[in-house]
């Protein structure tokens, strides 16, 4: 036996190497050049895939718990790309559900952008509890001023940090020096000529 192909197995000596592929049509041994072609291009994404799986072995992040691939990231989006601190802060607060923490902290770090520059320069929150927000206002003219806009800053608020963080305002005016300290008091005259 010679080791030459003979004429008429000219398209099965084609796809020698490829015959573990099984795409060629079982029964057939003579393909025609579409199937052949179409039986080559079937083997080499075959021998891709596979000689690809290796390369792409995952390496798990440090503590994430995330599979990171090696290499280098090509065109296009990858989660090892460096990313927007705020998109990155955005996904923490919302894994972690600080959501209204964050919130209520928008009301007293951003006032002037929450109300407006005006009222901002009269006014200033003291203490947000249970949806209550206590404002202080510079003055008693002020103090009348933002109780009559309460419902409107009410709907500032909620517009700039979210429904039901602050659900009621308490305006009160400027605080006068008290001489009292702590949270219980003794009933009584109070504080009387003692610089004598």
């Amino acid at each position: 036996m010679s080791d030459e192909p003979s004429p008429d197995a000219g398209p099965a000596r084609a796809r020698g190497a490829d015959e573990d592929a099984g795409t060629l049509p079982a029964g057939s041994d003579e393909v025609s050049g579409p199937q052949l072609a179409r039986a080559v291009l079937d083997a080499a994404k075959a021998r891709r895939e596979s000689a690809a799986k290796p390369r792409r072995r995952g390496v798990t992040g440090a503590g994430t718990g995330e599979r990171r691939l090696r290499g280098y990231s090509g065109p296009g989006p990858d989660p090892r790309d460096p990313q927007p601190l705020g998109a990155v802060l955005s996904r923490l607060v919302k894994a972690r559900g600080w959501q209204q923490p964050a919130a209520e902290a928008t009301v007293f770090g951003a006032w002037e952008r929450v109300v407006g520059p005006e009222v901002a320069q009269h006014s200033r929150p003291m203490k947000l509890e249970n949806g209550e927000l206590t404002v202080e206002a510079r003055s008693t003219a002020w103090a009348t001023q933002l109780r009559l806009l309460a419902g409107s800053l009410l709907k500032q608020i909620a517009r700039e940090v979210g429904h039901n963080v602050v659900r009621k305002l308490h305006i009160h005016g400027p605080a006068a020096p008290s001489w009292s300290r702590g949270p219980r008091r003794v009933r009584g005259r109070g504080p009387r000529d003692t610089y004598g």
